[in-house]
């Protein structure tokens, strides 16, 4: 008996000693660069230990292809708890696999990812980003950061069929915001904000959908708002009213989660005026702020560099070997976004800044490891189909940024890499040419 106990409890300091979750809040977006010093050069898999459970880290393109095989890799139950719910909601989509996630999925892809439904949010993101345009020239002071909180979340809501005025609909955004920039630091106060925040947000949109439901409140036909308050789920039932209101948050907040995409784009335009000028010269010919080419392309170049989802974690179904790494059933294989985005042997000089190599891209889709918002088929799989309504709200962002009337601060621009989620220190601080910071006197 005594030599049984002694053997657990070696093997249970092993596991304490062997444990590389720790390394996610000691080294933040540098993680992966920690990991992949145990592999070979141009591995595509590394071995590690996440909460217990053997794991292999992978990347590329190969590790694109097993993360997204539903039959080798299950997404329910591989994010803890403690992140998952405060981000995503309690009994979202995102916990789900199988049947029942392509069923709910489909109604996301319906609300979201159809070009209809893009095509009518393009005028409310016009309208919002030329209000801050305005805003910035007359003077004021908000950061890029918080320009997109406020953009997005007003063009969002309204796209949604979300009731409430300006002010309202912007304070619910800023509570969305705070929930994005909170889950991930469970160990700060900002967490436990979150968690308030995702209470309150939870709450609203319950009511919301029961005010659908019982007649009180008109849905437009087409928004989220309608979709979600009468999905039925594949068993035919009305899913409960705070589940459709969790899924009608998650039809809205991965655009206010792009505005952190926004301070970003914020810094690169500061270092690249070259792209500023010519994306102003395209906005000006254009006389539009959505779509113009150079600007999604800068965009898409934010995407792919800006630090966001680090990674993602899956089960595996069966036990796999992936480049020389072996996880047994019920292990997990963790899909390094950051460095499949900048992958060396799947990008031309990774390392930099390039939106060239975006221009003439129209199916970014069909590019394996290009993975900011996930990968794999958007109807079937775990991609965010909200992804083609943001890149259009940070083509907006981007134009609008570049205007010859505004300048990005060097100020703040600074970005801690071992927090997560990160931005700009500032979040990316904007004047109007000319206006005077502090005393005029000093």
């Amino acid at each position: 008996m005594l030599q049984r106990l002694t053997t657990r409890i070696s093997h249970g300091l092993d596991a304490v000693l062997h444990e590389d979750s720790p390394l996610l809040l000691t080294r933040g977006y540098d993680f992966g660069e920690r990991i992949w010093r145990r592999a070979r050069s141009g591995a595509r898999s590394a071995p590690l230990r996440l909460l217990g459970h053997e794991a292999a880290f992978v990347r590329g393109a190969e590790g694109v292809e097993l993360f997204y095989d539903e039959s080798r890799i299950a997404r329910a139950g591989a994010m803890p708890g403690l992140v998952r719910e405060p981000l995503f909601g309690h009994g979202s989509v995102h916990a789900l696999d199988g049947a029942a996630h392509r069923h709910r999925k489909a109604t996301f892809v319906e609300v979201a990812y159809a070009d209809a439904q893009v095509e009518r949010v393009v005028p409310l993101l016009e309208r919002e980003w030329e209000a801050e345009r305005e805003e910035w020239r007359r003077g004021g002071t908000r950061s890029a950061y918080d320009a997109a909180v406020g953009a997005f979340g007003r063009a969002m809501m309204r796209w949604a069929g979300l009731p409430g005025t300006a002010a309202a609909q912007t304070r619910w955004s800023a509570r969305l915001a705070q929930i994005v920039d909170g889950f991930g630091v469970p160990y700060s106060p900002e967490y436990l904000v979150a968690t308030a925040n995702r209470l309150w947000s939870d709450r609203h949109a319950r009511r919301l959908i029961e005010a659908v439901r019982g007649g009180s409140l008109q849905a437009p036909e087409g928004t989220a708002l309608a979709a979600w308050a009468f999905h039925r789920d594949e068993h035919g039932e009305l899913l409960p009213a705070r589940v459709a209101g969790v899924e009608l948050q998650n039809s809205i907040r991965p655009m206010i989660a792009a505005a952190r995409f926004v301070a970003f784009a914020a810094k690169e335009l500061h270092d690249h005026p070259e792209w500023r000028e010519r994306i102003a010269a395209e906005t000006a010919e254009r006389g539009a702020l959505v779509g113009g080419p150079l600007a999604t392309a800068f965009a898409q170049e934010v995407r792919r560099t800006g630090l966001f989802v680090p990674m993602l974690p899956g089960r595996t179904r069966t036990a796999v070997d992936i480049d020389g790494v072996h996880v047994p059933e019920g292990g997990r294989v963790v899909l390094d976004i950051l460095g499949t985005d900048t992958d060396e042997r799947s990008w031309a000089h990774p390392e930099r800044f390039a939106p060239d190599r975006f221009v003439d891209v129209e199916d970014y889709e069909s590019i394996v490891t290009f993975i900011p918002q996930g990968g794999g088929d958007v109807a079937t799989g775990h991609r965010c189909p909200g992804e083609k309504i943001v890149i259009v709200g940070l083509s907006a962002a981007v134009a609008v940024l570049s205007d010859p009337d505004l300048e990005v601060q060097g100020r703040g621009l600074e970005v801690n890499r071992r927090r997560l989620p990160t931005k700009p220190a500032s979040g990316g601080a904007v004047r109007a040419k000319g206006t005077r910071r502090g005393c005029p006197f000093h």
